[in-house]
């Protein structure tokens, strides 16, 4: 017997996670959710689309982690920690093989990263899901976009470039060798959201956001809500020693620059910060490089190791 939307959700989906603060979880009109008095609630939605956020025929573990991982990247950005998630899933059918698959990658994850799923939806047609994620900063702690002050350091986390490489995954005749295929592979189906990188920064960035536009266009946004602009050294760009080794230096620049999809945290911090922030980098507590800084002028500038300035391509991922 084909399953219906509410055998569906009761099978696969009913209980996913944990469960800190629900009062009422799946299954009815509303989750009801407590939110402790001295925290702020941070919520997010991003929608997947077979064929344009993951490929046809992709794996629904991997398309389940997908999902849930980006999300997370943005709570991870205002320096909130996950707890509840809605999820809305369109189905071309009702596979069962493919509900498992899914719901168990889904609550793998879920549990991994200690959030609960609240609610949502199910529905026929193509394939595409929805994740409102929800979490808890404290009150008057969390990071936004707009917090830059000129002369403040600009910092990533991590490493820049994979995600936008493993594009390259999804083209005829692939042009890696096996073992770079399988770190692109994980690098775009299980980007590691930047949560604890996330709470560390909230009494020592100014602002935050995570690349998934490209680095050029998050600082961007980071600039037009601090009313700033910014200087980057692209000789100071964190790129991995295993992808530049397949590919030209002058690709790997434009990948890390305007590729998007790595889920890293671009942050300023004023320079009183940075002795404290060297020495969590220094110490293995903080992934992060020093790339630049926030200028009272608009826009943001290339410049070589020289400081002579690069011309680039600053255009970013394009949604519409």
């Amino acid at each position: 017997m084909a399953l219906n939307e509410f055998a569906l959700i009761r099978q696969y989906f009913t209980g996913l996670g944990e469960g800190r603060g629900v009062a009422l979880g799946v299954g009815d009109d509303c989750a009801l959710l407590d939110v402790p008095d001295d925290r702020q609630l941070a919520v997010t939605v991003d929608t997947l689309v077979a064929g344009v956020h993951f490929p046809d025929g992709a794996a629904p573990g991997d398309i389940a982690r997908r999902a849930l991982r980006v999300n997370l990247s943005d709570l991870a950005a205002m320096g909130a920690e996950p707890r509840w998630f809605t999820l809305a899933l369109t189905l071309p059918a009702a596979e069962e093989a493919w509900l498992e698959a899914f719901a168990a990658a889904l609550a793998e994850d879920a549990q991994q990263f200690q959030c609960a799923l609240v609610g949502g939806d199910t529905t026929a047609g193509p394939l595409a899901l929805s994740i409102q994620m929800m979490g808890l900063a404290p009150r008057g702690q969390a990071l936004t976009r707009a917090g830059a002050r000129a002369g403040d350091d600009v910092y990533v986390t991590g490493s820049l470039g994979e995600g936008a490489a493993a594009l390259q995954l999804f083209v005829p005749e692939c042009p890696f060798p096996e073992a770079v295929t399988r770190q692109l592979h994980a690098r775009f189906y299980t980007p590691m959201p930047r949560l604890r990188e996330g709470v560390l920064l909230r009494q020592l960035a100014s602002a935050a956001i995570d690349i998934s536009d490209g680095l050029l266009a998050d600082l961007g946004h980071i600039g037009e809500s601090s009313g700033l602009g910014a200087e980057i050294d692209l000789s100071q760009l964190p790129l991995a020693p295993w992808l530049s080794a397949v590919t030209s230096a002058e690709q790997l620049q434009h990948w890390a620059i305007n590729g998007g999809d790595d889920y890293e945290l671009c942050f300023t911090a004023p320079t009183e910060s940075r002795a404290q922030l060297q020495a969590l980098i220094a110490s293995g507590e903080l992934a992060a490089t020093r790339i630049g800084c926030m200028t009272p002028e608009p826009g943001v500038r290339c410049l070589d190791a020289k400081r002579r300035p690069v011309t680039v391509d600053s255009a970013g991922y394009q949604h519409f």
